[in-house]
């Protein structure tokens, strides 16, 4: 429950910084900005969003401590040397502009979010660190005490910003994510100091954790999120080709951002599973049986609220959409209705798998995944002229159904040996 209280907390972020941005001037330039900036830092963070697994996983004793946290601060010093770099003007214009083709109003607007983030992609590096060793330790409760901490930050600094700033939109939607960010992984550290004294003193167990087994291990977790999030980009470019792309880039933040709040119970559940199985007997089918559970009425009520005029409610009253805005995110979001169930589903899969130190499958499956992605908006926006955001949730959904069959055999081959 505080893992998953963790993930929902983070996922009301989206809805509330997109509130906030629809509700400013030129909502539709700055909301479409937002996503594209984003898109960016998570692209750019992704070497080190998988800490948590790893250090859950493997931080066990002093030796494995000092290990994996200096390969944590190397990596977190290289990707923060890499959102440097690309915000320089003339590379984030090769980009932004060239590649991508992005609006000037928009590219102009994301410049200015991509400064302003850049402490994002360290702060996450270092958070989830300290967050894994928590988990290992049973202390998930702490996990959400540390996101209760990043989005009161986020939340004051936005509403201050909102208030008497005279920051574009898409600004003081950046300045709130940096600023709660940081603030939670200074949190984490201080919340697991108790831990990591005790992890200091304790030398004894596996004291063969080299830097050669670390990177063995995390590679492929790592190259699984590096090209997950590199898809963000790729979609930017084909919807910006599509029909109606302005419309498409600003709703799809604030549908994914929607979407995000009923995936978080299934993003919660990979750490859950790396922690309890086998910790208890018949763990694998309890555990089996639960995140059944969970995709079901996570799917059911997303289902309830896309179909029916709930969905009016949350764009245009909640979410500040207007009303073209609104009934142009309909069919969207009745796409998404699987996604939560597909994510607990595949969280699971890469949760028996992590937990037996098997990580290459979890790569190949995101190649899949990131590949079908690709397929489906180039067929879908250069031969049938789909609407940008329609193709985009398509391509999300078929995506993810190909990276889950693609991990069905090395997942089955575990269970059967348990």
């Amino acid at each position: 429950m505080p893992l998953a209280a963790t993930w929902m907390m983070m996922s009301i972020e989206g809805p509330f910084l997109s509130a906030v941005i629809a509700r400013m001037v030129d909502p539709k330039f700055n909301l479409a900005a937002y996503g594209v900036a984003f898109s960016f830092a998570l692209m750019i963070e992704a070497p080190v969003i998988m800490f948590m697994s790893a250090s859950t996983a493997l931080v066990k004793n002093r030796q494995s401590f000092f290990k994996l946290k200096n390969f944590v601060y190397s990596a977190n010093f290289i990707v923060t040397f890499l959102m440097l770099v690309f915000i320089i003007p003339p590379v984030f214009n090769f980009f932004a502009i060239k590649i991508i083709e992005l609006p000037i109003e928009v590219a102009d607007l994301t410049y200015k979010a991509m400064v302003i983030l850049l402490p994002w992609p360290g702060s996450i590096g270092y958070r989830r660190f300290y967050q894994g060793i928590l988990i290992r330790n049973n202390l998930t409760r702490r996990v959400a005490y540390g996101t209760i901490v990043r989005l009161s930050a986020m939340t004051i600094t936005g509403l201050l910003l909102f208030f008497f700033s005279k920051f574009d939109g898409v600004m003081v939607g950046a300045s709130a994510l940096s600023v709660g960010v940081t603030c939670e992984a200074v949190a984490s550290k201080i919340m697991a100091l108790n831990i990591v004294r005790e992890l200091k003193s304790k030398n004894e167990g596996d004291d063969n954790l080299s830097y050669i087994v670390i990177l063995k291990f995390y590679y492929p977790l790592a190259l699984t999120s590096i090209i997950s999030l590199a898809v963000q980009p790729f979609a930017t470019f084909f919807i910006a080709q599509s029909r109606q792309p302005i419309e498409s880039l600003a709703v799809l933040p604030v549908i994914n951002s929607f979407v995000f709040i009923f995936r978080s119970v299934g993003l919660s559940f990979q750490e859950v599973g790396i922690a309890l199985l086998n910790e208890y007997s018949n763990s694998y089918l309890k555990l089996r049986n639960f995140a059944f559970s969970l995709g079901l009425i996570a799917v059911s009520i997303l289902g309830l609220i896309a179909l029916t005029p709930l969905s009016n409610f949350w764009f245009y009253t909640v979410s500040g959409l207007t009303c073209e805005l609104t009934q142009f995110s309909k069919i969207p979001l009745m796409i998404m209705i699987l996604m939560p169930g597909l994510s607990v589903m595949i969280n699971f899969q890469r949760a028996v798998l992590v937990e037996s130190r098997i990580t290459k499958p979890i790569t190949w499956a995101t190649i899949t995944e990131v590949g079908g992605i690709i397929l489906v908006l180039f067929i879908s926006i250069n031969l049938f002229n789909a609407v940008g955001a329609v193709a985009a949730t398509l391509a999300f959904i078929l995506g993810r159904c190909g990276s889950i069959s693609y991990l069905l055999p090395p997942f089955f081959k575990i269970v059967r040996n348990k």
